[in-house]
Formats: structure tokens, C-alpha cells, sequence
């Protein structure tokens, strides 16, 4: 039986770039890069009041840095930039606010291992798209700021600071624990709000979709231990940096982790039937979602299918027994 997960992804009416308090403790300002990928935006969030900390500041929007600047009061001052990952959309503007600000970055560390950019290793749905829809996706990307046409690692980004995991950033009447969730990035982190029971989960969590998860620097292994980590907390909710909050999160957490269970388990459905490429059986299985993110989502599906390598589940039969996102694969025995 499918797995349903009960998103959220009502944010609400709001202003790009208006800082509205949503507790008594946290303000999100919302970034205008709207995207299939980043749903309404980029949500950064300033905790506190008087000295602040930042999380995600976002793509390198000038307007986007005018626009925390403008949130963050005249008698204001940032004490701390914290970073959950290093993609294009919640890192790069770090720089630019800390430079602003005289603040310190924090994050785990730079970006993991990025791959090899093999044109031989790339997957190709373009005969499932439309000329109509060719032409409405190349309209969407133009209209975009140059800033936004670039997407994925952020490998500039090393942070003032480096957090493991419980690592403690404090100011005036706030405490952000860090929690290591390795997964969707290597050097994922969240940071729980302790005042409030709430965390801010990042991408690893997030109410409108579930998270890519993108080898060579994501891992499937990973994303489930650390979903499954997150239940040993108590939080009331989570404030993922795209869409609304998410309630009752454990609940939450554990559809997420029916949800992969069951994608393994048709993963296995499609190699029963013969040998096969991830491209084969990507379309059929994100069937109704935008066709532009079944290429992220052939990466997560890549992801799979090297957990079900590494545990012998499965094999490669070309490629000289090495797993590519390309490769034909077969089940073993073993499965």
C-alpha cells in the first residue's frame, strides 16, 4: 500500500522580503527565489531581539541582504549567521551578512564531496516533456536573476565557526543546540530552539515535499538514521526554511520514514521484473510531479539504489561493477 504523507504547505498570505514574527522569539523573512526546487522561497529566520542570530541566509540577493538588514532593529545587532547546509539557497549570502554585520558564521564545515560532471552520466527525460512545457520551463529560467540560474553545491562557503553536534550558540534569552543530520547534505545540520521546543529543521524535514537526497555527498544510509534521530527529541514543532511550520513533527518524521521504506521497496518491485536503468522507472513513479524535479528525484532514486548495492541487496552490471546514476542494476540473491 502507498505511503500518504500529510504535507504542509500552506504558508499563508505574505510580502517577499516583510519580517513577520511568527513566536514570540522568531521573525522569517522570505526570499523572492521561488522555484520548483524551493518551493515559495528561501525562509530565513532571526531569533531573538537585541542580539540576534540569522539561519539560512539565502541566495546572494542584494535585495535579499537589504531586506534582513531592514528587518534586524536599529539597536539590533547580529551575534551569530548559522547555516544549516551549503546549497546555492541557503548559504551564499552569508558572506554579505557577515560582512554587514561584523557577525561570525557557524555551520558544520564546507561542502562534502562533489561529483565528477560526467556527460556520459547524466539522465535525459526530455522526450516525456512537451514542446509547450520545453518552452514554459525555458521562459520560467530566463526570467529568473542571474543570481538564481545557479543551483546545488555552494563550495565557497567555510564558516567562521565549525559545530558538531550539540554545540551550543547562545545570546540574550536564546539557545540554538546544533543536531548533525547528515543526509540530504553531508554537513547537514539543525538547530533546535531550546526556549521553545522547536527546531529549525532545514531541508532535512520540510512540510511542502521530502528532501533529495544527492550521492556523492548525500547519502540514503544517512537521511533515515538521522530521521530516525530526530525522534529521540521531544520538539513541538519545526521550522523548515522552505514552507509553513510543521506540527506534531514526530508523527511527521515517521511518514517520512514509511515514505523511503516503501520507495525501497518499489525500487525492488522494478528490478524484479529484469535488469533495468533508474531512468526506466522514474517517470511511472513521480508521475504527477513537476517533470523538472524528476531529475533531483532520479539523484534520491540513485540514492536508493546505492544503499541497496552497499547492503548486497543489488548488483551493477556494467560500468565495470561501479554505481553510477547511468548504471543497469539487478538484484542479488540477497534480496
Amino acid at each position: 500500500m502507498s505511503v500518504t504523507i500529510q504535507h504542509y504547505r500552506d504558508l499563508g498570505e505574505f510580502d517577499y522580503g516583510a519580517s513577520i514574527e511568527v513566536t514570540p522569539l522568531i521573525r522569517r523573512v522570505i526570499c523572492a527565489n521561488p522555484t520548483p526546487f524551493t518551493y515559495r522561497g528561501t525562509g530565513t529566520y532571526i531569533v531573538g531581539h537585541g542580539e540576534v542570530a540569522v539561519i539560512d541566509a539565502g541566495p546572494p540577493l542584494p535585495s535579499h541582504l537589504d531586506d534582513l538588514l531592514s528587518a534586524i532593529g536599529p539597536d539590533e545587532t547580529v551575534g551569530a549567521v548559522l547555516v544549516t547546509h551549503t546549497h546555492s539557497d541557503h548559504s551564499p549570502l552569508t558572506k554579505d551578512l557577515t560582512a554587514a554585520t561584523g557577525a561570525l558564521s557557524y555551520g558544520f564545515g564546507p561542502h562534502g564531496a562533489v561529483g565528477p560532471d560526467d556527460p556520459d552520466d547524466k539522465v535525459n527525460f526530455s522526450a516525456y516533456i512537451s514542446a509547450a512545457e520545453q518552452q514554459k520551463y525555458r521562459a520560467e529560467y530566463d526570467a529568473l536573476p542571474d543570481e538564481l540560474k545557479r543551483e546545488g553545491a555552494d563550495t565557497d562557503f567555510v564558516p567562521d565557526v565549525a559545530l558538531v553536534d550539540g554545540d551550543i550558540v547562545s545570546g540574550d534569552g536564546w539557545t540554538l543546540r546544533a543536531v548533525h543530520t547528515p543526509g540530504h547534505c553531508s554537513n547537514h545540520l539543525c538547530y533546535e530552539l531550546v526556549e521553545e521546543k522547536s527546531l529549525f529543521s532545514g531541508d532535512h524535514v520540510m512540510g511542502w515535499a521530502t528532501s533529495v537526497v544527492g550521492p556523492p555527498d548525500g547519502s540514503m544510509q544517512d537521511y533515515m538514521a538521522s530521521l530516525g534521530k530526530l525522534l529521540e527529541f521531544d520538539h513541538e514543532t519545526y521550522w523548515p526554511t522552505h514552507g509553513p511550520p510543521i506540527p506534531e513533527p514526530a508523527a511527521y518524521v515517521r511518514s517520512f520514514i514509511a515514505h523511503r521504506t516503501e520507495r525501497e521497496r518499489r525500487i525492488i518491485e522494478y528490478l524484479r521484473s529484469g535488469p533495468c536503468q533508474i531512468a526506466d522507472f522514474v517517470p511511472e513513479m513521480y508521475e504527477g510531479y513537476d517533470k523538472r524535479l524528476w531529475y533531483p528525484a532520479a539523484n534520491s532514486v540513485y540514492a536508493h539504489m546505492l544503499h541497496l548495492v552497499e547492503s548486497g541487496r543489488a548488483r551493477v552490471l556494467d560500468d565495470h561493477g561501479q554505481p553510477k546514476l547511468t548504471s543497469v542494476y539487478e538484484l542479488t540473491e540477497a534480496a
